[in-house]
């Protein structure tokens, strides 16, 4: 199957876990820290510049978003995080939230997203947890590739790969601001909902 990717629409936000889309479609999540640029991998892929909220300041997304991708699958953006500047009960709405969403929904591909330029940290390393239990596969999206030294750049991608220990992942270099690795991404998805 190949998606028509510029032929979305936002569906609904999941605040709480009654709330989450239970669906027979094919479903990819992306995850990410809040300041990853999560939301700009998600614009880049779709080719639209304000798709997905880009906030000057992150954890601009705090619920799961779901969006209809040509009619044929459906995209879950999940809430940031790490660095997000809320209280510890908002935090713990949003553990609660994706905890309930990993153990209720059939994902058929899930995005990672990650620095390029650091080692992934100890949440990182939770959400690779909660990607294996799934069993789901899942392609490692090492966003701000152009803001990496390219003799560095090998390097940090095997430090992504061995600190997440996802079993298959593939680990894919990707720059939301200039768009390197789009197409990658693009072939992983369309071979994924096949």
């Amino acid at each position: 199957m190949s998606l028509n990717l510029q032929s979305a629409e936002f569906i609904k936000s999941a605040a709480n876990p009654a709330d989450l889309i239970q669906t027979s479609m094919p479903l990819i999540c992306f995850s990410g820290k809040s300041n990853v640029g999560k939301s700009s991998v998600i614009n880049r892929l779709l080719n639209r510049r304000d798709f997905a909220r880009v906030g000057a300041k992150p954890g601009k997304t705090v619920h799961v978003n779901y969006f209809s991708v040509d009619g044929k699958v459906l995209f879950a953006d999940l809430p940031g995080y790490g660095y997000a500047q809320v209280g510890q009960v908002e935090k713990a709405r949003w553990a609660k939230l994706c905890e309930e969403f990993f153990s209720t929904q059939a994902l058929t591909l899930g995005v990672m997203i990650v620095d390029s330029r650091h080692k992934p940290t100890a949440d990182d390393q939770t959400m690779a947890a909660w990607y294996r239990e799934t069993g789901s596969h899942v392609v490692v999206v090492a966003n701000k590739l152009d803001k990496v030294k390219k003799s560095e750049l090998a390097g940090n991608l095997l430090t992504i790969e061995a600190t997440l220990a996802l079993p298959d992942a593939e680990v894919l270099p990707f720059s939301a601001e200039t768009g390197a690795g789009r197409d990658a991404l693009v072939a992983i998805i369309n071979r994924a909902v096949g």
